[in-house]
C-alpha cells in the first residue's frame, strides 16, 4: 500500500508547484519568487529616490538663480528670505540688458561658437577616420600620444599658448579663440575614431572595388555615416566654446569683443555693493541658451555615447 502511494504523493507535491493546466507557476513557486521580485522592487525604488534626490539636488540652483532674478531689491534684502517672488518682475532683465553690451556679446559668442564647432567636426572627423583606418608605423602610439595631451591641465600651457598667439599676432582676436578650438580637440578625434571603428569595413572594401580614393571613401561612405556622432560631437564642442572663461579672459582685451561669459565677469564688476537681481538675471541671460540646447540634445549625446562604445557596453 506505501509502494503505490509514494508515486501519487510524488505526483501531487510536482502538482502543487504548477497550475491546473500544468502551463504556470503553482502556488509554492510563486510563494518562492515573491521574495525575490520583492527584494528587486525594493532596491529599484531605492535607486529612483537617490536619482530623484541628486536631480533636485542638481536643478535646484538653476531654479534659484531664475526666481531671483525676478524678485524686486527689497525682496532680496528681506529677512527671512522668500522663495517665491512677491511680485513677479523682470525689471532685472531689462536693466541688466541695458547695463551691459548683452546683444555684441551674444554675436561674438554664437558666431565664435558656430566656426569652432563647424571646424572641429571637419578636423575631428578626418583625424578619426585616418586613426581608426589608415595603419602606418607608429600610428597607435602617435595616437596614444596625441589622447595623453587631454591630461594636461590648460592653465599648464596658458603661458605658452599666449606667447604663440602674441607672435602670430592673435591676442586681443577672435582668431586665438577659433583657430585653436577647430584644429585641435583630442576627445573629438578620439570620439570620432570610436564610430569610425563601429561602422562595418564591409562598406569601404565595396567602395575600393568601385575604384574610390581615400578622400571618396571618407566624404561618400564614412562621413554620411557618421551622423548621430556628429550630432552629439557638435553639442559637446558648443557648450564648451560658449562657457569658455580663462582663455578669453587672457587673449581679449576690447570689450568689443568680450562673449557671453566674460561679459558677465565684467558686469559683476561694475557694481560696489552686487546686486544679486541684475547678477542672478544676466546669468540666466548666458546659461539659458546652452541649458536649452543640453535639454534637447541630451538623448543625442547619451545614444551616441553608447553606439561608440564609451557607455560601458
Amino acid at each position: 500500500m506505501t509502494a503505490t502511494q509514494s508515486p501519487i504523493g510524488a505526483d501531487a507535491a510536482i502538482g502543487a508547484r504548477f497550475t491546473g493546466d500544468g502551463t504556470g507557476p503553482g502556488p509554492e513557486l510563486e510563494k518562492r519568487r515573491r521574495p525575490g521580485l520583492a527584494g528587486i522592487r525594493t532596491r529599484n525604488s531605492l535607486i529612483h529616490l537617490a536619482l530623484i534626490i541628486v536631480g533636485i539636488a542638481m536643478v535646484f540652483p538653476f531654479v534659484w538663480m531664475l526666481l531671483t532674478s525676478l524678485k524686486t531689491l527689497p525682496q532680496l534684502l528681506q529677512d527671512p528670505l522668500s522663495f517665491w517672488p512677491k511680485p513677479w518682475t523682470l525689471d532685472n532683465y531689462v536693466d541688466a540688458w541695458n547695463a551691459a553690451p548683452f546683444a555684441r556679446a551674444y554675436a561674438n559668442s554664437i558666431y565664435i561658437t558656430v566656426l569652432a564647432v563647424v571646424g572641429t567636426l571637419v578636423t575631428a572627423s578626418m583625424a578619426g577616420y585616418a586613426f581608426a583606418r589608415i595603419r602606418f608605423r607608429g600610428s597607435r602610439v602617435l595616437f596614444i600620444v596625441f589622447l595623453a595631451t587631454q591630461m594636461i591641465p590648460k592653465q599648464v600651457t596658458l603661458i605658452p599658448f599666449y606667447l604663440l598667439m602674441s607672435r602670430l599676432g592673435w591676442v586681443d582676436s577672435h582668431l586665438s579663440l577659433i583657430i585653436p578650438a577647430m584644429m585641435v580637440n583630442p576627445f573629438a578625434v578620439f570620439l570620432m575614431r570610436q564610430f569610425v571603428l563601429s561602422l562595418p569595413k564591409e562598406l569601404e572594401e565595396a567602395a575600393i572595388v568601385d575604384g574610390a580614393g581615400r578622400w571618396r571613401i571618407f566624404w561618400s561612405v564614412i562621413l554620411p555615416n557618421l551622423g548621430p556622432g556628429l550630432g552629439a560631437l557638435s553639442i559637446i564642442v558648443a557648450l564648451d566654446v560658449w562657457n569658455s572663461f580663462l582663455f578669453p579672459l587672457v587673449l581679449l582685451n576690447s570689450p568689443d569683443l568680450f562673449t557671453v561669459p566674460l561679459l558677465l565677469s565684467s558686469f559683476r564688476g561694475q557694481f560696489g555693493s552686487i546686486n544679486y537681481g541684475l547678477v542672478m538675471a544676466a546669468s540666466a541671460v548666458a546659461t539659458i541658451p546652452m541649458l536649452v540646447a543640453f535639454v534637447i540634445g541630451q538623448r543625442r549625446i547619451i545614444s551616441s555615447m553608447a553606439a561608440s562604445g564609451l557607455g560601458g557596453r
